[in-house]
């Protein structure tokens, strides 16, 4: 009878410190798949990869212009107008628009409360301003206001296909 109360305890003991192992062993596998999720977030995400405008200052912008044989995006700011913030942040980060600003044109970005005679020069009256200059500098056009990124998109690939004689 001993022997039985013996071999019982020492099954109950048995499976029940094999219920701890599956238990702890399921908690390090919990972990460790966290913290590989975790980690691949942070190493597969590449942040990088997402591309900005390459801006250019109003003079740089007309040099390289001129250079490259390609029509400046001129596009007047300030850092306290509600809707420039806007156009940088919904229309300025369009991935079709980065990259068709980046490929086709001179990205040119003028902040009118640093340089507010370039903005006179333009005669500049309220932001967001965009403008559209030849390869020479010339103005093609000019669009007050704020402007989606479809709309903006459109109007890029309609003025690069305007033959300027440059």
């Amino acid at each position: 009878m001993e022997s039985d109360f013996l071999n019982d305890r020492d099954e109950n003991c048995l499976k029940s410190s094999r219920k701890g192992t599956i238990s702890l062993k399921s908690k390090y596998l919990c972990c460790a798949l966290l913290i590989a999720f975790f980690l691949s977030m942070g190493f597969f995400s590449d942040t990088s990869a997402v591309e900005t405008i390459n801006w250019c200052s109003y003079e740089e912008g007309l040099v390289v212009s001129k250079a490259e044989k390609k029509k400046v995006f001129l596009h007047f700011y300030a850092d306290w107008c509600v809707f420039c913030a806007k156009m940088a942040k919904e229309t300025f980060q369009n991935p079709a628009v980065v990259s068709y600003l980046n490929n086709n044109f001179i990205p040119v970005r003028v902040d009118t409360d640093k340089d507010p005679a370039t903005a006179m020069k333009y005669g500049v009256q309220g932001l967001p301003s965009t403008w559209f200059l030849t390869e020479m500098g010339e103005a093609i056009g000019t669009v007050p206001g704020f402007i989606p990124p479809e709309p903006l998109l459109a109007m890029l690939k309609e003025v690069n296909g305007i033959d300027t004689g440059s």
